[in-house]
């Protein structure tokens, strides 16, 4: 059995091997090491929808460091308590500025919850598990808050694709969208792939069909809310365009996201208006929104979503 560690094979049927590799990923900055192969490292590129991608990847037999990790002291209690439930380690440490990609690393090495139930798990498990169970908290506090008065719109656009969030003055639900352009790297045929999943007031009993990037976008989309004290419907939409060929993980999806929800929104007082504005900000026409859209269909079709009594 092994452990990925960026290109490095760890066997964690050795336990100091393992717990060195705990001590990396809890590591506020990063840790000298010496390392011996038990054979020379794989020349390859490694691609990942969900992780960023891995150069050359080796296994090693003999680990060693160099110099002392500097772990932060929220990130030292979770890991030395016993009884600390994974879920609740995890939001700690969120709730202490511990970066999410972090969160993920540790989480990912087995560092949470009770010693005799902690476990290897593999990169894209730890980052939508993380997610997922972050936003699930977030979440609980939104839909307590008051809903938007407006509908808000945001587009963000970077490196061929181009993001959108249009949020409706309604109860929680949220939905995510991504239409994959022909030659990218997920889709090599000539047509357009478009594909999204959706969630009502009361959440998900299901994993998503669209994967981690659902959970990232989630995420991101709790924050900001959090953030301005409101709830409402939100509906993502992401265009991935051509020459877009190298997958570099979910967080580049929940980072962008935060990023466009950092930028003032345009205020809009009808959905009529927010169609017409997605009509302009998309490449893709406003039908194949409309008919992909769960969420779009029940605005359409209703002048007001009921608000679940808490």
């Amino acid at each position: 059995m092994s452990l990925v560690r960026g290109c490095l094979k760890v066997d964690v049927n050795k336990p100091y091997m393992l717990e060195e590799a705990k001590l990396i990923a809890a590591s506020s900055k990063p840790v000298d090491l010496e390392f011996r192969f038990s054979k020379l490292p794989k020349l390859s590129l490694s691609l990942d929808l969900h992780a960023p991608p891995l150069g050359p990847i080796g296994y090693v037999e003999k680990l060693r460091l160099l110099d002392d990790p500097k772990i932060p002291k929220p990130i030292e209690r979770v890991i030395e308590e016993p009884e600390v439930k994974a879920v609740d380690a995890i939001w700690s440490l969120y709730s202490n500025n511990v970066p999410v990609s972090q969160i993920q690393r540790l989480f990912s090495v087995g560092a949470f919850g009770s010693p005799n139930n902690r476990r290897i798990v593999p990169t894209r498990w730890s980052i939508t598990a993380v997610d997922d169970i972050i936003s699930k908290r977030l979440l609980k506090i939104v839909r307590r808050l008051p809903i938007f008065d407006h509908y808000l719109f945001f587009e963000r656009k970077f490196m061929k694709n181009t993001f959108i969030a249009i949020i409706a003055p309604e109860a929680w639900s949220y939905e995510w969208i991504e239409a994959w352009f022909p030659h990218t790297t997920w889709n090599p045929d000539s047509e357009v792939e478009v594909e999204g999943d959706w969630e009502d007031y009361f959440g998900r009993t299901s994993y998503a069909s669209l994967g981690g990037c659902y959970y990232a976008a989630r995420l991101a989309t709790a924050e900001f809310m959090l953030r301005e004290r409101r709830q409402g419907t939100a509906i993502l939409i992401r265009e991935i365009y051509e020459g877009f060929f190298l997958p570099i993980g979910v967080w580049f999806v929940r980072e962008n996201l935060r990023e466009m929800f950092r930028s003032k929104p345009e205020k809009y007082d009808s959905l009529k208006e927010v169609l017409e504005r997605l009509s302009k900000a998309t490449r893709l026409p406003l039908s194949t929104w409309l008919s992909t859209s769960t969420l779009l269909r029940i605005l359409r079709s209703q002048s007001r979503l009921e608000v679940p009594v808490p």
